[in-house]
């Protein structure tokens, strides 16, 4: 977006009231509800790939790992433009004069890679319908919940988070946008096997990201020499992302990320839950948690 646009965005993101709706019980921003219709009926092609991913479970990272392995590792052409452009986020809607990922999308050459953090409830029925390929990436819940509240408080589009510990209370009850991370990871790791979809593990990428890498581009249906798939490690490492302003969300303005009060990257680890959760947090957790995925077959790593 050019400057004179971007700054009559700011003027009106400063002035703005932000709301949440429901769609299907799913709370959402506004915006977004506003246009469901749209959203829902947006037509995928056969060739799309879809990342999808509760909030805050490395959807940046991998759509960079993936956009770099279509570009079979050529740095300066995944640097064509902020991921927000490049990787259009199908259900957002922003204040004009910024295009909604529909439109993005719309606009874009194929193949599109193309991000929702949708349940698979809500998703546009035509990305199934058309057999499009899907990695979901999943994050154990205590850690999305840490990065999440974090990333709450400085995004100006999403309510504030309120106290620690009202946050996790409302995270554990479902109602924070996007809804309930137990009923997402559920709902889609049952999709496995009956659709295209590559689950990848968060910890896993932190734990092995090499063999992750040749996951994801074997399902890309991609051939890579080891050096161009070391090269495209290295370019989405954590700290390579964190200091390269396309990916690091650094183009936006403050009056919608305000990364003084939080880095957009933050911290990329396993484990912060334990500096945030109090001892009966942790029981409260590890109760519902049982509750809910017991029989599931999905088990995450909470620590490395």
């Amino acid at each position: 977006m050019d400057p004179a646009a971007m700054e009559e965005l700011v003027k009106v993101m400063e002035n703005m009231q932000f709301t949440m709706g429901h769609i299907e019980g799913v709370s959402l921003p506004g915006f977004t509800c506003d246009k469901w219709d749209t959203i829902y009926n947006f037509q995928a092609r056969e060739d799309d790939i879809l990342i999808s991913t509760y909030p805050k479970a490395g959807t940046t990272w991998m759509h960079e790992i993936m956009d770099l392995i279509l570009q079979e590792g050529d740095i300066q052409k995944s640097m064509r433009a902020p991921c927000y452009v490049k990787v259009p986020f199908i259900e957002m809607v922003t204040p004009k004069p910024m295009p909604s990922g529909v439109e993005l999308a719309e606009k874009m050459a194929s193949p599109r890679i193309i991000k929702t953090h949708l349940p698979i409830s809500l998703l546009p029925p035509s990305f199934l319908e058309k057999n499009v390929k899907v990695v979901y990436v999943a994050r154990n819940a205590k850690d999305c919940m840490v990065s999440y509240y974090y990333f709450q408080k400085m995004n100006k589009g999403l309510p504030d988070p309120g106290t620690w510990e009202n946050y996790f209370s409302t995270f554990l009850s479902g109602d924070v946008p996007w809804g309930s991370w137990f009923d997402h990871v559920l709902g889609w790791w049952k999709a496995v096997g009956k659709h295209q979809i590559l689950f990848v593990f968060y910890e896993d990428m932190i734990k092995d990201p090499m063999c992750e890498i040749r996951k994801v581009m074997k399902f890309l249906g991609k051939d890579l020499s080891d050096e161009v798939l070391e090269n495209i490690k290295y370019h989405t490492s954590f700290q390579a992302m964190k200091e390269n302003p396309m990916a690091n969300y650094t183009t936006l303005p403050k009056a919608i990320f305000d990364q003084t009060i939080s880095p957009f990257m933050r911290k990329g680890i396993v484990g912060d839950w334990k500096t945030h959760f109090t001892v009966a947090q942790n029981i409260i957790f590890d109760e519902k948690y049982k509750k809910t995925m017991e029989g599931s077959g999905l088990n995450f790593r909470t620590e490395l």
